[in-house]
């Protein structure tokens, strides 16, 4: 029991490093896409509202194991940090 519990500990480790880098990767790219856009506050709200939307309507495959409400805290916590990385990034101007 406890290998298994050592086990599926070191994949929830793996797992949320994966995320963290893939989080990473996603701020990134959309730093480099909206810099220069001269985009306002009220016109980056409306785009990562949006983007929430789109990732909890599309992004949840019907044979999923996760909930719907899992599924739309999950997207709304990813977003959260891509929003926070882009919008730091971007004020570094």
């Amino acid at each position: 029991m406890a290998s298994r519990l050592a086990d599926l500990i070191r994949k929830a480790r793996r797992l949320a490093a994966e995320r963290d880098r893939l989080i990473e990767a996603l701020a990134a790219d959309w730093t480099r896409a909206l810099r220069g856009q001269g985009l306002t506050a009220e016109d980056l709200e409306e785009l990562w509202g949006g983007l929430t939307e789109d990732a909890v309507r599309r992004g949840q495959p019907a044979d999923s194991k996760w909930t719907a409400q899992a599924w739309r805290a999950e997207a709304q916590e990813v977003i959260a940090r891509v929003r926070a990385k882009v919008e730091a990034a971007l004020g570094e101007r």
